[in-house]
């Protein structure tokens, strides 16, 4: 019987990218129905108030709702939806690469504004990084040990 080492294991690979996709998943989620439940509290850090403020807010959290949808199906079987998986990648790199460039944009003297895009960029670029390594890792995995 060939030993197979524990951390090239294709088992290890897929709990690693279950994980990885949860986690953001659920930091997403969390965010997005403070987004919804709560607007007022997030409103200000993006220079928006009254009514249309809660509206926007809110509407920036049912986004990330809908953003969210495809997480599940991969976090349940990573190998099943492998094409899912590819696009909530690259949802994750054409959200920091947005992100990024209003943050470029963004003219000077708006440093809560500024602040509030930059802990955007900073998770997004988290999350991004441990799902492309973790399903990355997948991908070589089966492909050493032959899975589909």
């Amino acid at each position: 019987m060939a030993r197979t080492e524990p951390h090239r294991s294709p088992r290890a690979a897929v709990i690693a990218t279950r994980v990885a996709f949860a986690l953001v998943f659920a930091i997403n989620v969390q965010c997005a129905l403070s987004f919804v439940m709560w607007p007022d509290a997030y409103a200000a850090s993006y220079e928006l108030s009254g009514v249309p403020g809660a509206a926007a807010v809110q509407g920036l959290g049912v986004a990330f709702l809908m953003w969210n949808a495809t997480y599940p199906a991969v976090i349940v079987s990573p190998r099943r939806f492998r094409a899912l998986g590819v696009v909530v990648i690259v949802q994750q790199f054409v959200g920091l690469v947005g992100e990024t460039w209003i943050l470029a944009t963004l003219p000077a003297g708006h440093a809560l504004l500024s602040a509030s895009i930059e802990r955007f960029i900073a998770f997004d670029a988290l999350g991004l990084v441990l799902m492309a390594v973790t399903f990355g890792w997948l991908a070589a995995s089966d492909r050493r040990f032959g899975k589909a």
